[in-house]
């Protein structure tokens, strides 16, 4: 019995520490997302990039140096590309999982706005964000991943009720946040160029294929989510004064199953499906550019 009762107290102190060591760890990481959000980018703000995972480049390679990494900051984002092709100094403030309230009031990952970098001096400002408003991407990610044989598979099949279509008031509350964004874009920078770029084509026109993981019915309730995505996205950028660059048009024929796409299917490449891809990103950087030269 004494030999019982010694054990049961080791593991009783195990388990104690076990759990001091991951209240540590937790406590630590907290500190390291909080002491890199408090950076606020340094440098000429001639150009500054806005917006979600769509502009920061999930899973599109290295990340952007000093960046935090919870905001998944790729160098081959669009904005980058964006930036060399013009020879333009850049600060990025896009962000993985940002909603368009992050981008004008801030509270994503202990940041502020992601607009408090902009400036008079501020000369090109790029947005695109929205779909993590609606849930788009997560829903689109959640209805694929819910008939993969894996314990995530499993989880997601247990515990997620299915995605929420958005109402006619999430798409009005969506465009006024936009609008919003964009009237204090103009307001700090009155004399820069502001560009909106919509989220590209994910879905094929009609059907579906094997390569984003949706059955037809899935497809056709999400593609019409993508539409009014981009026709709100596309109100809101002439209602907010600004260029547009329509990219879920542009991309009509580079959806996820097309033959060279411009968005990835499920599961994607590391760790970031229904996303942009390499030559996404690097068509919408020269749509963008496009533009800029169109303004001349």
């Amino acid at each position: 019995m004494a030999e019982r009762g010694r054990k049961s107290r080791w593991a009783a102190r195990g388990c104690l520490g076990v759990l001091i060591l991951l209240l540590v760890l937790v406590v630590l990481a907290t500190v390291f997302v909080w002491l890199q959000a408090r950076r606020t980018p340094a440098g000429p703000h001639d150009y500054v990039a806005l917006g979600s995972s769509y502009a920061a480049g999930a899973g599109l390679g290295a990340l952007v140096k000093g960046s935090p990494l919870l905001c998944a900051r790729s160098v081959n984002g669009y904005p980058q590309q964006l930036a060399r092709l013009r020879r333009i100094a850049i600060t990025d403030m896009s962000c993985g999982g940002a909603v368009t309230k992050n981008v004008l009031t801030g509270g994503q990952f202990f940041q502020g706005p992601q607009i408090r970098t902009i400036g008079p001096d501020t000369k090109l400002v790029t947005l695109t964000v929205g779909g993590n408003d609606i849930g788009y991407v997560g829903d689109l990610s959640l209805l694929a991943a819910r008939k993969a044989d894996s314990a995530f598979g499993w989880t997601v099949r247990r515990l997620w009720k299915g995605p929420k279509s958005p109402s006619a008031r999430d798409y009005a509350g969506l465009q006024g946040q936009l609008v919003a964004t964009l009237k204090a874009i103009h307001q700090r920078a009155p004399n820069a160029t502001v560009i909106v770029a919509t989220y590209p084509t994910i879905l094929p026109p009609s059907g579906t294929c094997a390569r984003i993981g949706l059955t037809v019915a899935e497809a056709d309730m999400m593609r019409q989510v993508g539409e009014r995505l981009a026709a709100t996205t596309r109100a809101a950028a002439e209602q907010g004064g600004a260029i547009l660059v329509d990219m879920n048009a542009l991309g009509a024929d580079h959806h996820a199953c097309s033959a060279l796409p411009w968005t990835s299917g499920w599961p994607g490449k590391n760790g970031a499906p229904f996303h942009p891809t390499l030559q996404g990103a690097e068509a919408t950087a020269t749509a963008v550019s496009a533009a800029l030269d169109g303004r001349r």
